[in-house]
């Protein structure tokens, strides 16, 4: 699958032995967004005791805020995994399939992936930014990879979505978890997804969740492909940020 023959399939393993888990953990997307909001909330609350002329302006402030908090961790904790389970089984894979997945983090949506893989393999690539999922290393990938009973099927890559090491036509599926949107300007995210359906085998699918507006725009890119919405599970905060899901099969 690889340009170079080099490459090894974990990119080298880390000199650090690989962390203990007993269970795959998969931290928290963008976990500065629950901290500064949590911590608005709380600090609205304490004004509601000392400011009589506005508490009820602040009573309702904290309230939004604690809210939006805890719909936020309940999707990344929880309600990401949920969906990506019922999506991975819509996707009717057979089990020998070469997956990959663009910004794998900790590798949720690859792990998962892979315990629907016995004779497949799952290739995640990712450039490790704790900024957007605390603890994103790749031996903590690895690490859980291991916790979940499938690191025999999983490999993994520093390397950049919008010029991925890959032969064309190299996979059989791509997914994407919250991970385009990431990239700051609207060329570096279409180079990825164009880059997606470059590595896809004709007949592949392509599989993103992304923030509702990114999710349209990589169709109208594509030019085919349905667009979903998946509901308040995969809300990061309130309907505001709501996550669809792009499925494209590519043409032969």
């Amino acid at each position: 699958m690889s340009k170079d023959s080099n490459d090894s399939p974990l990119d080298s393993p880390p000199d650090s032995p690989l962390p203990r888990v007993r269970w795959p953990r998969y931290g928290v997307d963008a976990p500065a967004f629950p901290v500064v909001s949590g911590a608005a909330g709380a600090a609205c609350y304490l004004a509601a005791g000392r400011w009589r002329p506005g508490r009820k302006v602040m009573v309702a402030a904290g309230t939004a805020l604690m809210a939006s908090t805890g719909i936020f961790l309940n999707t990344t904790l929880h309600g990401k995994l949920r969906i990506w389970r019922r999506e991975l089984d819509r996707a009717g894979l057979k089990g020998n399939e070469q997956l990959l997945d663009l910004g794998c983090g900790r590798g949720a949506m690859l792990i998962e992936a892979a315990k629907r893989l016995p004779m497949g393999r799952a290739v995640g690539v990712d450039l490790w930014s704790e900024k957007d999922q605390s603890g994103n290393r790749p031996e903590v990938t690895l690490a859980n990879a291991t916790a979940a009973g499938v690191a025999d099927r999983v490999e993994i890559h520093t390397a950049d979505m919008t010029a991925l090491p890959f032969e064309d036509n190299s996979f059989d599926v791509v997914t994407s978890a919250l991970a385009i949107h990431n990239i700051p300007s609207p060329e570096g995210r279409y180079s990825a997804v164009n880059e997606a359906m470059r590595v896809l085998r004709p007949g592949g699918q392509l599989i993103i969740a992304d923030f509702t507006p990114m999710a349209t725009t990589y169709a109208a890119r594509i030019g085919h492909g349905t667009v979903r919405a998946l509901g308040p599970g995969y809300w990061y905060g309130g309907p505001w940020l709501r996550v669809a899901l792009l499925h494209v099969v590519k043409e032969h």
